[in-house]
């Protein structure tokens, strides 16, 4: 089946075509039937992740765990490792940031790795 660009849905719809319309590309979507045409795959969320912050930002692992936690996982462990800013930045993350109400509990494996339970995502 052929890729169809802007100018063959101006062809099919005449010189009032404006590419950055919504509503018209909208329209010519539904007349073309994709939705039918694309199937539908359920994404699995696996019950456990493993995250490791090592060679990571601060940032890089609080958007990591911002992800997490939105991903519907249920059970993650966090490697902070032993020494350096993120081990306590996890934990200050863990009890007092927007993402704190989402956890259930926090367990400690060992000095640089965490356990913990997340709320089941709405």
């Amino acid at each position: 089946m052929k890729q169809l660009n802007d100018s063959d849905i101006a062809n099919m719809i005449g010189d009032d075509f404006i590419p950055d319309d919504n509503a018209t590309k909208k329209s010519v979507r539904h007349e073309l039937h994709l939705s039918t045409r694309i199937p539908k795959t359920d994404v699995q969320i696996p019950e456990h992740i493993t995250i490791d912050f090592h060679n990571h930002t601060e940032e890089d692992a609080w958007n990591m765990l911002n992800d997490v936690v939105k991903s519907g996982v249920r059970n993650a462990t966090v490697i902070t490792g032993a020494s350096g800013i993120l081990k306590p930045k996890f934990q200050q993350w863990m009890s007092d940031s927007i993402i704190s109400d989402k956890i259930i509990s926090v367990n400690q494996i060992n000095n640089g790795s965490f356990f913990i339970k997340l709320k089941k995502a709405k």
